[in-house]
């Protein structure tokens, strides 16, 4: 059995394993699986109902980390995480201060950054104050030499590429101001769709989008 990527390819979270299985020429399929809410059939399969997750031979694996530590470990081909423990722990620091201090608190501000909704300001408050201070933290461990650990493509820039630009864009359209602005998430983003894999997630995103705003449009009628 093949390894399956199961979700859909708007999630950046999804786009994160994606670009590490395409840097890694891992084989793999991809069903496309919708939540929100999640079938009785996907939460026996992740059960929060949260995309993405893998369907492996042995069975499914949710949480994208979880999901990103199993490729990285069953697929050793072409590894993206460096060797030394160390070095190897300091890709997951950065990894962990873009999902949870960074991309986790700017969500909150996505409903209407990108879809037409409305944030509470006491919300705006909050995020603001939070987000300005895991980013200060997170500008600590990123090093743009040329990639956000070192010299080298890690799982760091799998995360990077495509969480930082997203918190970039929802801070400067709901916050009035760019968080990330000190940071050149520009030059990077340009840098990183040089990338055959960053350029095949991009297309992917493109057409997945189209399908959801069919979806949504589907939905309100």
């Amino acid at each position: 059995m093949t390894l399956k990527l199961c979700g859909f390819a708007v999630s950046n979270y999804y786009n994160k394993l994606k670009i590490q299985l395409l840097e890694k020429a891992v084989p793999f399929e991809e069903e496309l699986v919708w939540v929100m809410p999640a079938s009785p059939e996907t939460l026996l399969r992740s059960p929060m109902g949260k995309v993405p997750f893998l369907e492996t031979p042995q069975g499914c694996i949710s949480e994208s980390a979880v999901c990103a530590e199993y490729i990285e470990q069953a697929y050793p081909h072409h590894p993206l995480l460096p060797a030394d423990p160390f070095k190897a722990a300091k890709v997951r620091e950065i990894i962990t201060y873009i999902d949870l201090h960074v991309e986790l608190v700017a969500r909150e501000l996505y409903p209407e950054a990108f879809f037409g909704g409305k944030v509470d300001d006491a919300v705006k408050t909050r995020v603001r104050k939070q987000l300005t201070k895991g980013v200060a933290g997170l500008t600590k461990l990123l090093k743009f030499s040329p990639y956000v650990a070192g010299d080298t493509f890690t799982l760091a820039d799998c995360s990077a590429i495509v969480s930082l630009p997203l918190a970039s864009l929802a801070s400067k359209s709901v916050l009035g101001e760019d968080l990330l602005a000190h940071l050149p998430i520009k030059a990077y983003s340009q840098q990183m769709a040089e990338r055959a894999s960053v350029q095949k997630v991009n297309e992917d995103k493109k057409a997945c989008m189209a399908l959801m705003a069919e979806r949504m449009a589907n939905k309100g009628r």
